[in-house]
């Protein structure tokens, strides 16, 4: 099996009360991008404005060309808090997802996890989501 060609990895925090500077004080990380529910966004390609529908937070590793999902997780859990009772309180009251876009180049790649990373996620409560692309 070859490796898929390349890999997008970001963790998503979100809620409709969600605070986003609040998460960043309990994560101890600036995210990448941040909203609260009725924030207005400008899409940059088309000037669009949209308002937000739920508060997010959002942390996005590196992209790897081939993908490297253990050290993307690895490169975004780094920067946060590792106190499994802060991971706890934010999993009760808002959803956390690690989205992975997964960018394929033949028909016929693939990817390993590794047991660290999964039980680092798990321990987290952070669901796990692969978002896959075909190379057409």
């Amino acid at each position: 099996m070859a490796q898929l060609s390349r890999s997008k990895v970001t963790l998503r925090i979100m809620g409709d009360s969600l605070d986003p500077d609040k998460i960043t004080d309990r994560l101890g990380c600036e995210p990448t991008q941040k909203n609260s529910k009725g924030d207005v966004r400008v899409m940059p390609k088309s000037g669009r404005e949209v308002v937000q529908k739920s508060g997010m937070w959002r942390l996005q590793a590196r992209e790897c060309e081939p993908e490297k999902i253990d050290a993307q997780v690895s490169e975004i859990l780094g920067q946060l808090s590792s106190d499994l009772d802060v991971w706890q309180e934010l999993a009760s009251s808002y959803d956390i997802d690690l989205f992975c876009g997964l960018f394929m180049e033949q028909g016929n790649e693939g990817l390993e996890i590794s047991p660290s990373t999964l039980q680092a996620l798990g321990e987290r409560g952070i669901l796990l989501g692969l978002d896959i692309y075909d190379p057409s």
